[in-house]
């Protein structure tokens, strides 16, 4: 098949890329680095020509709610539209486990607007929410740390490999449409603030983390509420298996 990665650069991308080029498909990489702009819809019509399914994995650059959101609704929008007039049968989104149930974070209220987009749209096809991913903790920690200390919410969550991930969108965008997928999540919980001491341990990086609610991670996603619905389809790699690739 002739298939479309969107944020064919990014790290969760290039493994998506990376899965169905080893199926033997045909991929067609869609970035801003590569020419092709979602917000503007520039270069799609053109990397579009011939594809028959798309997989979309883009982020949004910005931080606040307001602009995560219009990035979002204009950068899905003209992808689906591109999608429309060039036939494509199937559009696969990659989501987030438990967006519904988060109203504080800017993140997740631009990916809402993005199911929002798809589940309405002219393209038939499949959102897959997944947990956060291995290396999430550590990323988190990253951008809180000043001076050698870090906060990092306590968050609950069932994290998964993103190589994983990657597997299950190629496997998806090559078969039929299937609406709302189940959760795709890891084998087991963890917590933030551990998950993010072991990865800086593994990497040699030293930093004190601090246990803390922020304005992007606050008491509502405290608990179980990350963790995933019924019927999860669980990935084979653990946070343990992930994290000796570190060292």
């Amino acid at each position: 098949m002739r298939i479309a990665v969107a944020g064919a650069t990014g790290n969760i991308g290039a493994l998506t890329v990376a899965a169905l080029d080893r199926g033997g498909h045909d991929v067609v990489r869609v970035s801003r680095s590569l020419g092709v702009d979602l917000s503007t819809g520039e270069g799609l019509d053109d990397a579009l020509t011939g594809v028959e399914a798309v997989v979309d994995v883009t982020n949004s650059p910005a931080a606040d709610r307001a602009e995560t959101v219009a990035y979002f609704h204009a950068a899905t929008g003209n992808l689906l539209a591109a999608e429309r007039r060039a036939g494509v049968r199937h559009h696969v989104l990659l989501s987030i486990a438990g967006v519904d149930r988060v109203e504080g974070n800017a993140h997740y209220a631009g990916k809402r607007e993005q199911e929002r987009l798809v589940s309405a749209g002219p393209v038939p096809w499949t959102i897959v929410p997944a947990a956060q991913f291995h290396d999430f903790a550590a990323m988190v920690a990253s951008w809180a740390e000043r001076d050698g200390v870090a906060t990092v919410a306590p968050l609950l969550v069932q994290p998964v490999a993103p190589a994983d991930v990657a597997d299950v969108l190629a496997e998806i965008v090559t078969g039929e449409p299937q609406g709302r997928y189940v959760d795709v999540v890891g084998p087991e919980p963890q917590d933030l603030v551990d998950m993010a001491r072991r990865t800086n341990e593994a990497r040699g990086h030293r930093v004190k983390l601090v246990p803390s609610w922020s304005a992007a991670f606050g008491p509502e996603m405290a608990g179980d509420v990350l963790l995933p619905g019924e019927n999860a389809r669980i990935a084979p790699t653990t946070f343990d298996e992930w994290l000796a690739g570190q060292r």
